[in-house]
This record gives structure tokens, sequence and C-alpha cells, in this order.
């Protein structure tokens, strides 16, 4: 589908600057955050299974709101919404660090934007995505998209390395939990900054359109069958989302925090570069195998780790796994902008996103009380062998149904 009236191409510019400086920022925040929040928990006195039902609250959560936010969108414009993302950031970071009752921590996991998997899910997200698809031209949309998975990325990773601050402050004679708690003040300062950025945003940047016009029409059937299956690879995921394997770390290895941020830094260094090879892979093998053949090895890899003797070589693998895994990100996000006209966008984005969210809210619960069994690494054979059938499944269903850049690639003329 073509991208519609655009922008002129210096607005254009400006604009998705501002969306990549906020997604930066927000990256920054997602990526300590991850790691912290098991940390605090259990320093609060809660156990893996509980730490779990966290995880599963936050992840709900994001997805009712996410799904809410998709149904009001058509009455307001993008960078209202964006906004409100950005102030409900800066709330949970105020408020999350002041409860300790389990009743009250599930209730503002559930309803902040706390994120367990320091992944593309959360409320902002498909707002971003259609602000991005609204300004980039089908020639561009995968570049553009691989450089807003690569700017978050590279946010998370010294977003991790940020994990390791509560202790040097535990050094300096802070308390612990004093400590980890100066951590989410943090996370709402930089929700503060995205909204500022946000703010930035023309008024008229996305048009508010009526509800008939932004409602799935004709691509409807391609939109479900694409959330089916972007469910259960995210249900897989669910089971090893960074929190989850940051405590499997911790118990089965004794990782210090310390050593955890300086890995999960890597891990997301490896992911960012990922980023722009997907792009480059994309134009030569197409979205769909991009999608599914980088992602294969990476699910394998992360079968083998659960069954590592050793921390060095976990982390190996983990590491090789983060090189690959992320690769169908931007693709994933282009091929669904490509495969819907202009005005369904939007829908499509929280459509093909809610599902993600509410099938990966199920599996950390399950994976909390795995990870207490005797075989602490059942959670990450479960994701790597569901995520490999996710991949099977998505070859079969889509491998003939291309973008409009792939279909022109095709079609072109052979000159010599």
């Amino acid at each position: 589908m073509s991208s519609g009236a655009a922008p002129t191409r210096q607005s254009a510019r400006r604009d998705i600057f501002l969306l990549l400086a906020a997604r930066g920022v927000r990256g920054f925040g997602d990526g300590f955050a991850a790691i912290i929040l098991p940390v605090y928990l259990s320093a609060i006195g809660y156990t893996t299974a509980q730490i779990g039902i966290v995880s599963s609250a936050a992840l709900l959560g994001t997805a009712l709101l996410t799904l809410g936010v998709g149904m009001v969108a058509p009455r307001y414009e993008l960078r209202t919404m964006l906004l409100f993302g950005g102030i409900l950031i800066v709330l949970t970071g105020l408020v999350f660090p002041a409860m300790d009752n389990i009743a009250f921590i599930l209730a503002v996991a559930f309803i902040g934007t706390i994120n367990p998997s320091s992944g593309d899910l959360g409320v902002l997200v498909p707002l971003e995505h259609a602000s991005l698809s609204h300004e980039a031209a089908d020639a561009e949309r995968t570049r553009v998209f691989a450089r807003y998975s690569l700017v978050g990325a590279l946010a998370a990773a010294a977003g991790a390395l940020a994990a390791a601050l509560p202790e040097v402050l535990v050094h300096h004679g802070f308390a612990q939990i004093a400590a980890l708690k100066a951590m989410f003040y943090l996370y709402a300062l930089l929700g503060l900054i995205a909204a500022l950025l946000y703010r930035r945003l023309p008024r008229d940047h996305a048009h508010v359109a009526t509800p008939a016009k932004t409602a799935l029409g004709q691509s409807r059937g391609i939109v479900y069958k694409l959330a089916a299956l972007f469910s259960l690879d995210a249900f897989a995921g669910g089971f090893t989302v960074q929190s989850l394997l940051a405590l499997w770390l911790f118990e089965r290895f004794e990782l210090s925090l310390a050593a955890a941020s300086i890995f999960f830094f890597w891990s997301s260094l490896l992911a960012a570069f990922s980023f722009p090879v997907a792009a480059w892979v994309s134009k030569r093998i197409g979205l769909v195998n991009t999608m599914v053949f980088t992602h294969i090895p990476s699910s394998l890899c992360l079968i083998v780790v659960a069954f590592s003797p050793n921390l060095t070589l976990a982390l190996a693998l983990l590491l090789f796994r983060a090189a690959l895994s992320q690769m169908d990100v931007p693709a994933r996000s282009s091929y669904v902008m490509a495969m819907v006209t202009p005005p369904e966008r939007t829908a499509a984005a929280s459509v093909t996103a809610v599902p993600r969210t509410l099938a990966s809210s199920i599996s950390p619960t399950l994976a909390g009380f795995m990870l207490a069994g005797s075989f602490s690494g059942l959670p990450l054979v479960l994701s790597g062998a569901l995520k490999i059938v996710y991949d099977i499944a998505l070859l079969y269903s889509f491998r003939h149904l291309k973008p409009p850049e792939e279909r022109l690639a095709k079609d072109a003329p052979i000159t010599h």
C-alpha cells in the first residue's frame, strides 16, 4: 500500500527525529527497569512465583491499556495519545517505589508502564509505529523501522549498564532498597523527558479520523491472521522476558547485579546492531524470510542454554541468540504497515500489538512456578520450541504475500 499524502521532507525528518529521540529515552528506562524489577521485588520479600505474577500483571495491563487506546485513538491526535503515554510513565515511576503490599504492587504493575520484557511492547509502540508510517515512503519504511529499533536497543543497552547503579550507591553507603527506589524515580524523570519530546510534535502530525476510516476494512483477514501468529510468538517469549531471564541467571549461576547489567548491555548492543543488518537482509530475501530464517537459529540457542553446565557457556549462547533473535522486529513492524491501507495503520498496529501483549502476559506466571521446580531451564525450552512452531507457521502462511516494494522489485524490467 502506498503511504498516502506525506508531509514535507523537512518536517518529516524533524518529526521522525523527535519520535526516535523519545524512543531512545523510553528504551533507556526500560533497559534498567526490567533488570532491577526482580531485584527490587526480591529485596522487599517476594518469591519467584510472585515475581512471575507481577510480570504477568504488567503485561496484561499493558495489553488492555493498548486496546483502550486503540479504541479511543480515532477521536484524538496521535500527539495527544503519545503525551498521555509519557505522563503515565512519570506516574508509574513515582508510585511504584511507594508501595510494598502485593495488592498495590500488582495494581501499579497492571495500570502502569513497567515493561518486564524490555522489548517492543507497550502502549506507546503502536502509536509510534503509526506515526512513523505516516512519515516514511514505502521504499524507506523498513529502514526507518530498523533505525527506530536500533535507537531503542542502543538506549536499552545503556539502560542495562545503568542497572548497576544501585550497587554503586550501596557501596557508597546507601541502603539497597533506597538505591533501587531511586532508579524508579529516574524512570519517572525519563517519562517526563519523553512527554516533552512528544509535545514538540505538530498538532497536525496525525490527522483525527472518523472511526469508520480507522477501523480495519479490506485488510482485516490478513491482520487477524498475523495477530494470531504474533500472539504465539509473544506467548513463547513471555517464558523468557528479561526480568525472568535475569532471575534465572541470578538463581541458577548466582550472577551478580553488576555482572547482569554488563551482560544485558552487550546483549542489547548486539540486538541493536542486528536491526540495520535486518533491513539490509530484507531487501535481498524479503521481509517474511528475514523474520523466519534469523529467528529459528536463535530459538535453537535458547533451548541449548537451558542445559548449559556453566555460566560462561550460557552467556555465550545467550549473546549469540541476542545477535539474531530481534532481527525480525523491524521486518515485522514494516510488514504489518505494508499490508494495510494508510487509514488502517493505527488499528492494525493496535490489533497486532494487543493480542501479543495479552499472550505474553500469561507465560511469565507459569515461568515463575517453573523456575522454582526441579528443572529451572524448562521455561527456556518451552520458549524456544514454541517460537520454532511460530516461525514455520508464519513462513507457510505468508511466504507468497509480498509488500509493495517487493512486488515492484519482482515486476521491474531487467536492465543490462
